[in-house]
């Protein structure tokens, strides 16, 4: 028996690929496939299964793909309808993977069709459970994302049932293998590990205590941010189905020299610039929006990317097709081509360029006293604003700046110093700002991490005024 998880940081997103006497069944996979295609080449398997938690929202699943490849069936939890084929499980049905079994376990809550998956072993023990988004380490799927019409409460109230009589009834040994880890949007607070036990978690485990159906709906469905925009359009792109990778690639892959980028350009693509942020800011072609790779990029991309919009791509030579992978992965597949040779060949060519002044904190301090123009653009979420600020700062999250609306309160006329917390999301922030004709801005390195520890800059903390 081997037991893989294939964890996404990124996304922070785990797949699994089981394996026993020769089969395999693949669980959540992602949209690029091809590393569980060879992962069974190199074991000498046969992939015979691929099951499904639920419709992930949060990015697009590779079942459809690896089915296609591989003529496996797709297995969905009790209350699946989808427009495409699948084995729809009966709540307890057993699959056999060589000498492995593994049995369904509905567990609706996070979504109606929300299934668990309990491994028994070769010796038919129960060895671990694969949990989707039905329980995480440390939380708990969020109940309030793609179930219909039904509302959070109900569904926190499926929750309930699920937990009381499907997880916590299992052997406190049985091993936790969720879908996702730190920093998902799936759930409130994820803890730092992506593997835990039955065990475990019922002594940590805010949700798996004690208490009334009541008293549990209430503390799930309290607290909760509104989740990425790009949420309901991968659920429905899980449930109705996607372009294949091959067609996304061979459009994608495409290398446009300088006057077929710019044609790109002024027939309607936006320019995505997947360079490091630091790079970024030295120089990059004019109304370019950057994501770099080297953050949540794919999850950014999903919420600040209209999924209609065609798109032209800068990037570091060599992360080409890494930029339309991460964006396939939450299905951005309108990408037209990438700038041939990259910014450095644009800017050799002597065609227009455009930058974002980088300062750091010390320099926000020494201009503050003396510009009566001067505005601090904190895009941090509210919460993480809240928890301290610049004084006299606009808490401007960076998933609003897309919203004509909030990006016309920023008077063009003041200088904006826009910073978040570490570095990557302001310069996001700055180049949408510069997109959209605001050009007297600063970037501000290091982000509130660094501010903070500037005595010169005036702060706002829950417990202080301003210090």
């Amino acid at each position: 028996m081997q037991i893989e998880q294939l964890y996404t940081g990124c996304l922070s997103e785990a797949a699994y690929f089981i394996s026993s006497d020769g089969e395999a069944a693949v669980i959540d996979p992602l949209r690029d496939v091809d590393a569980y295609i060879n992962m069974a080449k190199e074991k000498g398997v046969e992939i015979k299964y691929i099951f499904e938690t639920h419709f992930h929202a949060d990015f697009v699943s590779g079942h459809l793909e690896l089915s296609k490849k591989t003529g496996a069936p797709i297995v969905y939890g009790p209350q699946t309808n989808a427009k495409f084929p699948f084995h729809l499980a009966k709540d307890g049905e057993e699959f056999h993977i060589g000498k492995l079994k593994l049995k369904v376990l509905h567990t609706p809550g996070h979504t109606l069709e929300s299934t668990c998956y309990l491994l028994e072993d070769e010796s038919g023990k129960p060895y671990c459970v694969f949990t989707g988004d039905t329980l995480f380490v440390g939380d708990v799927g969020r109940p309030d994302l793609f179930s219909g019409d039904m509302s959070k409460e109900e569904l926190a109230g499926m929750m309930y049932d699920s937990l009381n009589t499907k997880i916590k009834t299992l052997d406190d040994s049985v091993i936790v293998y969720p879908a996702h880890g730190p920093g998902s949007s799936c759930g409130k607070s994820l803890g730092p590990e992506t593997f835990s036990t039955i065990g475990a978690q019922k002594k940590s485990n805010y949700a798996l205590q004690d208490m009334s159906k009541e008293d549990f709906i209430k503390t799930v469905t309290d607290g909760l941010s509104s989740p990425p925009a790009y949420f309901p359009i991968n659920a429905r792109i899980n449930k109705e189905g996607y372009a294949g990778m091959d067609e996304v690639m061979e459009q994608g892959l495409q290398a446009l020299p300088i006057a077929a980028f710019k044609e790109k350009v002024q027939d309607g693509a936006w320019i995505l610039d997947t360079r490091a942020a630091t790079v970024f800011t030295e120089g990059f072609v004019p109304e370019s929006i950057n994501i770099g790779l080297e953050g949540r990029f794919a999850e950014w991309a999903g919420s600040l990317l209209p999924f209609n919009q065609p798109l032209v791509l800068v990037a570091e030579e060599g992360k080409e097709k890494e930029s339309l992978v991460r964006l396939a992965r939450v299905g951005i597949d309108k990408v037209l081509g990438y700038l041939e040779g990259g910014f450095e060949k644009w800017k050799s060519a002597g065609e227009e360029i455009d930058l974002i002044i980088d300062i750091e904190p010390d320099e926000l301090a020494m201009d503050m006293p003396h510009d009566n123009r001067l505005e601090v653009i904190d895009v941090r979420k509210a919460t993480e604003f809240a928890a301290g600020h610049v004084k006299g700062a606009v808490n401007t999250p960076l998933d609003t700046l897309m919203d004509p609306v909030n990006v016309a309160m920023i008077d063009t006329e003041n200088n904006l110093y826009v910073h978040c917390a570490g570095g990557y999301r302001s310069v996001i922030a700055a180049s949408l700002l510069k997109r959209q004709g605001y050009h007297n801005l600063r970037n501000v390195l290091g982000g509130y991490s660094k501010i903070k520890q500037v005595k010169g800059i005036p702060k706002v903390s829950p417990t202080q005024e301003a210090v």
